[in-house]
């Protein structure tokens, strides 16, 4: 990746663009990624639920994204994710997933993410995660 931004780092990511995913918001340690409903990624073809994998996908993504917004990151890699799936995506619904970084050491980011369909105060899923990363000055 030539130029180390959040954007360009969602634009460097062959699968967010395969799932549509479009960054809405990036900037101190916060980020806001969308993706429309597709029936590509349905798990459920009986009900059109989006699959589990399509938002979780989307809120690693999103804490990346998060964690490549703070002071002096480079590069960025998932150490661990933990999604706690609240209840099913609506169907045919966009989903939104919002990532703040509220912990930083000298390589590892902790991120918190929430992801919601419409309903926004009703969550799809929440996630927590630990993210490495790599400083400008490191190299």
């Amino acid at each position: 990746m030539s130029d180390p931004t959040p954007r360009s780092f969602i634009n460097a990511l062959p699968f967010a663009n395969a799932l549509g995913m479009v960054l809405e918001h990036v900037g101190d340690g916060r980020a806001r990624i969308s993706m429309d409903w597709d029936p590509r990624f349905v798990g459920d073809p009986t009900t059109g639920v989006i699959h589990g994998g399509a938002v979780s996908a989307l809120m690693d993504t999103c804490g990346g994204a998060a964690v490549m917004s703070c002071p002096g990151a480079l590069t960025t890699a998932t150490i661990d994710l933990r999604i706690d799936y609240m209840r099913a995506a609506t169907p045919g619904q966009r989903i939104t997933a919002e990532a703040h970084c509220y912990h930083i050491t000298r390589n590892v980011a902790f991120v918190r993410a929430t992801a919601h369909d419409a309903d926004a105060e009703n969550p799809v899923a929440t996630a927590t995660g630990a993210f490495t990363f790599t400083r400008k000055e490191d190299r």
